[in-house]
């Protein structure tokens, strides 16, 4: 028994590794490896950073990109004023514009027109189509996980089922083997404690099979005269009537 637990436990550890990933041909004029050194990330390099003017002072941050029918990037919003994110006024910034400068690994973003009065001037950047609202963004969100898991799911149960279908065999042949051969094992011992088991249940059955009977008790028979139904008594005679007294009787002759 303990011969079978063994090897399904090695069975499940084995289903629990990662599967190793197939050779397939990647395109590489579609996905790109690493980054290369001309290249930069949004959120390395725009998204959330801080934008100061020509005197070092922070007017505001990169809060999204302005994209053309092509993809391009060929602008920024910012986010202007306000505090913690309350009363803030977003413009429009076309990137050329912004001066970005990445020495050892920091970004700084200089738009030198943005002064004070430029900025309070501005009107505030447009939007061609209304902004998602929170509900459409959390239901977008979470269709998109729920899409990127079953595609996940879907493959990494395909290819454990694949890789641990020869050894998966292997395990159940093997549990077959051990509990046949505890069976084959255990069946003495069963076997005997049948045995014996019948063996006292014959013995019960005997001894009380020659159990000596108890006599039973003489009862004395009943009395003929005791149980003689007795004659009923004379309706027709009250009870303290003459018939019941004895006659007078006559008085002795004097002499």
């Amino acid at each position: 028994m303990m011969r079978g637990v063994l090897i399904l436990t090695v069975v499940v550890a084995f289903l629990a590794q990662p599967a190793c990933a197939e050779d397939v041909v990647i395109d590489e004029n579609v996905f790109l490896k690493t980054q290369d050194e001309g290249q930069y990330l949004a959120r390395d390099l725009l998204l959330g950073l801080q934008v100061k003017n020509a005197d070092g002072q922070i007017v505001g941050d990169v809060e999204d990109l302005i994209l053309n029918a092509d993809n391009q990037v060929e602008g920024v919003v910012m986010g202007t004023g306000g505090f913690a994110g309350f009363g803030e006024k977003r413009i429009g910034v076309r990137l050329p514009a912004l001066q970005i400068d990445n020495k050892d690994g920091r970004v700084t973003i200089i738009l030198p027109q943005a002064t004070k009065e430029a900025l309070e001037a501005l009107t505030p950047f447009a939007r061609s189509k209304p902004r998602k609202s929170l509900l459409d963004r959390a239901i977008g969100k979470a269709k998109e996980l729920t899409d990127k898991g079953a595609v996940t799911a879907k493959d990494a149960y395909e290819k454990a089922k694949e890789d641990a279908g020869p050894a998966f065999e292997k395990a159940k042949e093997a549990a077959k083997e051990a509990y046949d051969d505890v069976k084959e094992k255990a069946a003495p011992a069963l076997q005997q404690a049948k045995e014996a088991a019948k063996e006292a249940y014959d013995k019960a059955r005997e001894s009380i099979e020659n159990r000596p009977s108890e006599p039973t008790p003489d009862v004395p028979a009943p009395d003929a005269e005791t149980t003689a139904p007795q004659p009923a008594p004379d309706a027709a005679a009250p009870r303290g009537s003459d018939a019941e007294m004895p006659a007078p009787q006559e008085p002795a002759a004097q002499p």
